[in-house]
């Protein structure tokens, strides 16, 4: 019988219009033959922009998973950051992937040093904390902020014209040759990014997604023995 049921991607925000930048991050992953469905936390801020933010949307997200846990063949946790994600671990056996993490991961892959093009100034702590846990300081170029909230990612064009100048910076500076967005619900700029600076740019939704699709495929669990 084929399975199913359905990768859940959690934004813990409570933005409608980064949640739907993620459902267009991930749309053409869904020709893999797995329903993916984008969730928004309603519960959550309009944007996710300090780590006191994030860590507030832990237990929302715990329980947003536990409500869908019978219909999941697994999740994405969709916060650059990725808060929840161990938590998370804990609570399902089922895959988890976070969009940092996958991110890096995938930028791994495609160069030697990463560049991470950050929304606000006040998210790089955040991001370092995390890469430090990774292991992985030593594959990082810099990590650079547009200076834009998230509400001001609205305006296209301004938001693609800080983010070229922010990756130039990254690639002629600090000697990043693959860049990452910092950011869910951005998808729409990353082609004009690789063309603008010639070279490969990582979207971090699309990128946990490609992780976690064969990961089910496989039943790979991080849980050995359980499904």
């Amino acid at each position: 019988m084929a399975d199913k049921r359905y990768l859940y991607v959690i934004n813990p925000n409570a933005s409608e219009n980064v949640t739907l930048g993620i459902e267009e991050a991930v749309r053409p992953l869904q020709e893999f033959g797995r329903r993916i469905i984008c969730m928004g936390n309603a519960q959550g801020p309009q944007g996710i922009e300090s780590q006191a933010q994030a860590d507030r949307t832990i237990l929302q997200t715990l329980k947003l998973a536990a409500r869908v846990e019978e219909s999941a063949a697994g999740f994405v946790i969709a916060c650059f950051g990725d808060p929840g994600l161990h938590a998370l671990r804990d609570q399902t056996s089922k895959p988890v992937l976070g969009i940092q993490e996958s991110a890096v991961l995938t930028a791994m892959t495609l160069g030697q040093r990463f560049g991470i093009i950050a929304i606000l100034p006040g998210s790089i702590p955040r991001h370092l904390r995390s890469l430090g846990a990774m292991g992985v300081l030593d594959r990082l170029a810099g990590d650079r902020a547009i200076g834009l909230h998230v509400d001001d990612l609205s305006d296209a064009g301004k938001t693609l014209n800080r983010m070229i100048e922010v990756g130039r910076v990254l690639r002629d500076e600090d000697g990043a040759d693959v860049l990452i967005m910092g950011c869910a619900g951005m998808a729409r700029f990353r082609m004009p990014l690789e063309k603008a600076l010639s070279m490969p740019v990582v979207e971090p939704c699309q990128a946990a997604v490609a992780m976690a699709l064969p990961r089910i495929a496989l039943k790979q669990f991080h849980k050995v023995g359980e499904t």
